[in-house]
């Protein structure tokens, strides 16, 4: 039947899920890629956002680094059927509001370098980069290996350190340091590959 109302404009709407057997290689940054992560307590902060949010959701957290401008992290929900958009919410949000609370607190100026106008009337705090980030499912043992690889060589590759292990926050010394799997109190809790997460095939 036709109609006068005028077509609706279209929002493009990008949701991640969850489907059994998946890993998740996650990547986000600081604001405009600042080196916003140089700071042993935000550090730690983070862990704890981290904890919580995998806590909640029921998400494992396999791999790690925390770089000065951005986070790797390397993620196995337990449950079918989790918006990744929304662990990463969940992560994220509750951290940026403790960080400008600080900030607040302190009066230290990077709060106003922070402070962005969203549109006329309304300013916001913002820690992260704007977006989703960058999102990648691995299902194959090979591709696995590689992102925990790349995970915690990233410290080495950007000249932060010379072995791996040398970094604190990553978790390469969960996998390579002796004695193996050991936790650090200042970091995320790292639950290690899901069983069976390195034979073949992953999922069905």
């Amino acid at each position: 039947m036709a109609t006068n109302e005028p077509p609706r404009p279209h929002r493009k709407t990008v949701k991640h899920f969850h489907s059994a057997g998946d890993l998740h290689e996650l990547t986000f940054s600081c604001y405009q890629r600042r080196a916003l992560l140089t700071n042993d307590d935000w550090r730690r902060r983070l862990s704890r956002a981290v904890d919580a949010a995998g806590n909640e959701l029921a998400i494992d957290l396999v791999a790690f680094v925390f770089m000065p401008e951005h986070v790797h992290l390397l993620v196995y929900p337990k449950l079918p059927g989790v918006e990744i958009d929304f662990y990463l919410a969940r992560l994220k949000q509750p951290f940026s509001k403790e960080i400008k609370k600080l900030l607040e607190q302190s009066g230290r100026p990077l709060l106003k370098q922070l402070i962005v106008q969203e549109r006329p009337g309304k300013e916001c705090f913002r820690f992260w980069q704007e977006g989703p980030g960058f999102d990648r499912n691995l299902t194959s043992p090979k591709a696995i290996t590689a992102s925990v690889d790349y995970i915690h060589n990233n410290p080495v590759k950007r000249e932060c350190c010379r072995r791996a292990t040398d970094w604190k926050w990553s978790s390469a010394r969960y996998y390579l340091a002796e004695p193996p799997k050991q936790q650090d109190a200042d970091l995320p809790h790292i639950a290690g590959l899901p069983a069976g997460a390195l034979d073949e095939p992953l999922t069905p």
